[in-house]
């Protein structure tokens, strides 16, 4: 049992923001994350950069472990391909860029110089058209959003931070909160660490606190209703991208932009790095149960398909492609997120205000945001409230 004014559920953005301001103002907490690994929604793929040739001499160099990482360690923080959110609007979102500059990262527009390719139905070709340039801009991190990630945590007194920690069961008692948390790492089967807590912050979507967590007692109805309720963005999405020697399609004039009424894709753009690889990401328009009647290989055959229809043959050899189906992702979606409409959900009740919860209790994840809810953006204004929102009583802890 250990003893702490305040409990962090959710190593997502909006948590590690949370820790990062609980740390400026002096208050001790512990930050238990499900995963083996930090960010949540937040996920980049990262390419060693290679040329084919240059992977196939890796490939069988495999064996010397030191040779092959030196090789990697050179090229990934450029080949960074983000699986999750790509884009911020500094114009629009000025406090998430004012933390971007803090944090000292890098940035740089989405790439929309060109033509874009569009397919209105199956017996048509595809046809080029004027392109559109984003106002204000789409704005990317050198390195993936998992950068933000990264400089946040590189923050943090890393002792506070506890992964493969599921937490399972809040209970409420006179003057604490009992938090239980079991150990996924596999390496001790059903450990269950307990905390108490004068104040614990959740930084999960509103769908999964109320879907995966035990209340004791439970919630306020009309509040676990609403965070039934809220739709957890992204979670009905999938995205596709393939990693190319350069971004071929920029030398024929093209953006890298495309729409489809055919699929599997229905949003494609550049998603080349500054000064690394070319690449194409796309969103799948293929409903969720139906990708998940359907290997990964074979979804990316269709989608290397539709690419060579838009972008010529070249785009038939990607140097490296991955999917990421969040759907799937059972730290993210939830059974009612899979047949949803994908949309950004109105920002629920984020504490309750009657009951034995009240006043210990606050969601901080990003659809818990008012004015970005499901955003990157979202994170960070949720945490924010959230931290400015706690009771005297712990802040003076």
């Amino acid at each position: 049992m250990q003893d702490v004014p305040i409990v962090i559920v959710g190593g997502g953005l909006s948590g590690l923001y949370a820790a990062f301001l609980l740390e400026q103002k002096g208050i001790a907490y512990r930050l238990l994350e499900a995963r083996d690994t930090l960010g949540g929604r937040i996920a980049v793929a990262k390419s060693s950069g290679l040329t084919h040739s240059e992977q196939a001499a890796l490939d069988k160099k495999a064996a010397d472990k030191e040779a092959a990482n030196k090789i990697s360690d050179n090229t990934e923080s450029n080949n960074a391909f983000d699986l999750g959110p790509s884009w911020f609007w500094p114009d629009y979102q000025p406090q998430l860029s004012s933390l971007i500059e803090s944090l000292n990262l890098s940035r740089f527009a989405q790439f929309e110089v060109g033509d874009m390719m569009m397919e209105r139905a199956a017996e048509q070709s595809s046809v080029r058209m004027q392109g559109y340039k984003s106002a204000p801009p789409s704005m990317r991190l050198v390195g993936g959003m998992a950068a933000l990630i990264d400089a946040l945590y590189a923050r943090l007194d890393t002792r506070y931070i506890m992964t493969n920690q599921k937490v399972r069961q809040l209970t409420k008692t006179d003057g604490y909160i009992e938090v239980q948390s079991e150990d996924t790492s596999g390496h001790v089967t059903g450990y269950v660490n307990t905390f108490r807590a004068q104040h614990v912050l959740l930084a999960l979507p509103p769908r999964l606190v109320e879907g995966c967590i035990t209340f004791q007692p439970a919630l306020p109805q009309n509040l676990s209703t609403q965070w039934q309720e809220t739709a957890t963005w992204m979670a009905p999405h999938a995205k596709y991208v393939a990693v190319y020697e350069s971004p071929f399609w920029r030398y024929n004039g093209l953006s890298g932009a495309a729409r489809s009424a055919i699929g599997p894709l229905t949003e494609i753009h550049d998603a080349s790095t500054l000064e690394g690889n070319g690449a194409l990401f796309g969103f799948f328009g293929v409903p969720a149960q139906v990708r998940q009647s359907v290997s990964d290989d074979v979804l990316k055959e269709h989608c290397r398909a539709q690419l060579v229809r838009l972008f010529g043959a070249q785009a038939d050899t990607p140097i490296a492609e991955y999917l990421k189906d969040w759907a799937q992702d059972s730290l993210t979606a939830m059974p009612a997120d899979v047949s949803g409409d994908g949309q950004h959900a109105v920002a629920p009740s984020s504490k309750p205000q009657t009951g034995v919860w009240q006043d210990c209790l606050t969601g901080c994840g990003s659809e818990w945001s008012a004015q970005f809810p499901g955003y990157i953006a979202g994170a960070i204004d949720a945490a924010a409230t959230a931290v400015q929102s706690l009771p005297a009583t712990v802040l003076s802890r």
